[in-house]
């Protein structure tokens, strides 16, 4: 099981990076005395990709005894999925919502790191 914060919001964001989240990144707001400590963001095709993105990061937490504070209840056409873990909060958006709000641009005083899938070729 992991114990390191950052290594454990890596782990999240490549479960969602390899379940084919688009543009997965991982915000760090630690230096900013934030309420939490990082944000994953990644962008999801639909309503239907939301839930199994969500479904394969619920299946590893509980792998790794990781529980959210509150488990998100989606329904069909929910634009945002937000997953708060305390220590990070998990972002799962459509693009529409995502460009809308624009995460990265808002908390841009925090470091940015971009996620990639470890096989994309097996992605196409």
């Amino acid at each position: 099981m992991i114990t390191d914060l950052k290594e454990k919001v890596r782990a999240c964001a490549a479960v969602l990076a390899d379940s084919r989240a688009i543009n997965t990144t991982i915000i760090d707001l630690t230096a900013m005395g934030s309420w939490t400590d990082y944000f994953i963001v990644a962008s999801a095709t639909s309503s239907t990709h939301m839930r199994g993105l969500w479904r394969n990061l619920e299946e590893y937490t509980d792998q790794q005894d990781l529980a959210p504070l509150r488990k998100p209840s989606l329904v069909e056409d929910d634009d945002w999925c937000l997953i708060d873990f305390g220590d990070f909060l998990v972002h799962i958006m459509s693009d529409a919502a995502r460009e809308f709000y624009d995460l990265e641009s808002l908390w841009h005083e925090g470091v940015i790191e971009r996620v990639e899938a470890k096989n994309p070729a097996e992605q196409a």
